[in-house]
């Protein structure tokens, strides 16, 4: 029944310890430092919702996914999305049992108010139906509310809640404050087994002091050399090692570019990947430019990249010569330099000729 007050949960704890969550989470191909690892322990622990802030692409998502995976909860996705409406967010009613419902009742009125010595008497006995069609019976539950009225334990997944508006994002603080939904018509439905709840934000907006305060709070950014590659090996690409360092590099080279959009862990692991099914076995500016749209979707993204994938692979190119202005690979390949006063408009014309060349 919605009004049953919260009981105390009795359930054994997930993670014995931060060392736990470490290993269950790299049995399932998720990488974690030790700062991910305390975050999900304490969740455990403390049964506070966590909120993951970071550029897309860097595992946020992925998280909740593993969590439901290695606890064997049942994983809830909630994806926002602006202009959502929060009532839809939390449930609906089944508007087609509620007419097959209506059509039921029509048929049955005249046995309601067969005996019914007044009007008064036969309007009373009809409207008397009406809270049958805002019962349990006709609830579609949404995945907020399925994640507070259900009776396995689940994990609640909160995706993208920057991109909601501050209307559904003031919904959520009854949730994240007391694992309870409010339904008017019904009651208030308070969680059995409070649900662990994740929620994720690229940081396309502030979120409110209010939200935060009922989370706790980490910020994922991409990881460093070692753990990306440490990342590549547990998801078991295919590609050789020495090759999968050298990608990393390379990955990390583009990121520092001005892109519109940087390559994320996943499609890392993706140009992997590729590059295994291709049978490449050490990286090649040419191959590179042939898959490098695996990672880059955006034409600027990739003209960017066609440019300084040759340095990126082997950075030696990068090294001017002496006296000179251009890089030491442009120099050799047209076999003669350029002064000072006419390497810009030499620069730009060769940087077309390579990139029209390039396969």
């Amino acid at each position: 029944m919605p009004d049953t007050p919260q009981q105390p949960d009795t359930t054994p704890p997930e993670f014995g310890s931060v060392d736990e969550v470490a290993d269950r989470f790299a049995a399932h191909g998720y990488i974690t430092d030790r700062r991910l690892a305390t975050t999900v322990f304490l969740l455990s622990r403390l049964g506070k919702p966590v909120l993951l802030e970071g550029p897309a692409g860097v595992g946020k998502t992925e998280l909740a996914k593993t969590l439901a995976a290695v606890t064997g909860r049942r994983l809830l996705r909630l994806q926002c999305y602006e202009g959502q409406d929060e009532s839809r967010a939390l449930y609906d009613w089944d508007y087609g049992k509620q007419l097959l419902y209506t059509q039921m009742l029509r048929d049955k009125i005249g046995d309601l108010t067969a005996d019914a010595p007044d009007l008064a008497t036969a309007v009373g006995r009809i409207e008397a139906q009406d809270s049958v069609f805002f019962s349990e019976r006709f609830l579609a539950p949404r995945p907020v509310l399925e994640a507070v009225r259900g009776e396995r334990p689940a994990v609640l997944l909160v995706d993208e809640v920057d991109r909601a508006d501050e209307a559904l994002e003031a919904m959520l603080l009854e949730c994240l404050a007391e694992y309870q939904v409010s339904v008017p018509e019904i009651g208030t439905f308070t969680a059995k087994i409070p649900p662990y709840v994740v929620l994720t934000s690229n940081n396309t907006r502030d979120l409110s002091a209010a939200l935060k305060r009922r989370c706790l709070h980490l910020f994922l950014d991409y990881p460093d050399a070692d753990r990306e590659l440490e990342i590549l090996r547990a998801k078991r690409t295919g590609l050789p090692e020495a090759a999968e360092r050298h990608l990393v590099q390379v990955v990390r080279g583009l990121r520092a570019l001005r892109l519109r959009k940087n390559p994320s862990i996943s499609e890392t692991v993706d140009w992997a990947r590729t590059l295994a099914v291709l049978g490449v076995e050490e990286l090649d500016p040419q191959v590179l430019a042939q898959t490098v749209n695996v990672v880059l979707k955006y034409e600027r993204d990739l003209n960017q990249a066609l440019d300084v994938l040759p340095r990126l692979v082997d950075p030696n190119r990068a090294l001017p010569e002496p006296g000179h202005g251009h890089g030491h690979e442009h120099s050799h390949r047209h076999g003669h330099s350029h002064g000072h006063g006419h390497s810009h408009g030499h620069e730009h014309g060769h940087s077309r000729n390579r990139r029209a060349s390039r396969p």
